[in-house]
């Protein structure tokens, strides 16, 4: 299994954005659903965005919808999680993830995710 990297956490003042990036070095995902994952201290993890293998279906949860946009370029095997209008109780460590998968077999792929952190 190869553990998918995320990247381009960091601190962003209320209001700010951020973009945040998944890929799977040596591996190619383009035929699987992705889902973007958050958990902030002492919660659990949730899912908070998902895209479609071709891209053309997404879904959001309610607490980021309006603000996050998740997207995918399959020509770079990359999934994009843009994120606007942060707020403070966006703070959290994000990942992403096959939500496809049972969540047992979903162990087998979480990586260090990357920290974001809104704060003034």
């Amino acid at each position: 299994q190869v553990q998918l990297v995320e990247s381009g956490g960091g601190l962003v003042q209320p209001g700010g954005s951020l973009r945040l990036s998944c890929q799977a070095p040596g591996y190619t995902f383009n035929n699987y659903e992705i889902g973007w994952y958050r958990q902030a201290p002492g919660k659990e993890r949730e899912l908070v965005a998902y895209i479609s293998s071709s891209g053309g279906r997404t879904n959001y949860a309610d607490s980021v919808k309006g603000r996050f946009t998740i997207s995918r370029d399959n020509t770079r095997n990359t999934v994009y999680l843009q994120m606007t209008s942060l707020k403070t109780e966006d703070t959290a460590v994000y990942y992403c993830n096959y939500p496809g998968l049972p969540a047992r077999s979903r162990n087998a792929y979480w990586g260090q995710g990357t920290q974001v952190t809104v704060s003034s």
